[in-house]
């Protein structure tokens, strides 16, 4: 959660210097508020998602985390834009619960190969982009398409952080079954 909010911050800050900083103020609070609305139910999912964690290849962990968290990120940042707009969140609202749904049974299902999974997870990817982006050209606001980007963006950056450290969860006790990762040798070598 501290890499995206880091990353909220950083991305939009060219936009300091446009429209004397009323542009930047304004993505940078609804980006702010949308990281500390999701802080808690973040945490509580990420305890819930860690008693199940597996080790995993670091490259896989860390773009698996990278794409999931864009996709969090987007599409609950199109729903709070939604939402805003009042009327639009009854057509997007569906949209978001499908994705949600397709990415939780992608992470949870078991006996499938990571193929099918990647699948399921491109699906939510493509139901999500293209519904948020007609959520975003039927909200008013111009901030909505840029907020959505760089949520997105920032969302990316805290997926891969996480997913870095998902790699090297549960220790040598986590190596899932067929695996090609091997036990960590000790540090110590008896002499």
């Amino acid at each position: 959660m501290l890499a995206f909010l880091a990353a909220a911050f950083v991305f939009p800050l060219p936009l300091w210097w446009v429209g004397d900083g009323v542009l930047f103020g304004e993505i940078q609070f609804r980006l702010s508020l949308f990281g500390i609305v999701l802080l808690i139910p973040g945490m509580a999912l990420g305890a819930a998602v860690g008693v199940r964690t597996f080790r995993a290849p670091v490259r896989r962990a860390s773009r698996v985390g990278a794409g999931i968290g864009a996709l969090a990120s987007w599409t609950s940042f199109v729903l709070i834009v939604a939402w805003l707009s009042e009327g639009i969140v009854y057509l997007y609202a569906p949209f978001a619960l499908a994705t949600a749904g397709l990415v939780l049974y992608a992470l949870y299902v078991r006996g499938q190969s990571f193929s099918r999974r990647r699948t399921l997870v491109i699906i939510a990817a493509a139901l999500s982009a293209v519904s948020g982006t007609v959520a975003l050209l039927l909200a008013p606001s111009v901030l909505g398409p840029v907020g959505a980007l760089f949520s997105a963006a920032a969302g990316a950056a805290g997926g891969w952080v996480a997913g870095f450290g998902y790699a090297r969860a549960g220790g040598d006790d986590m190596i899932p079954p067929g695996s090609t990762i091997r036990p960590r040798e000790s540090a110590r070598k008896p002499r």
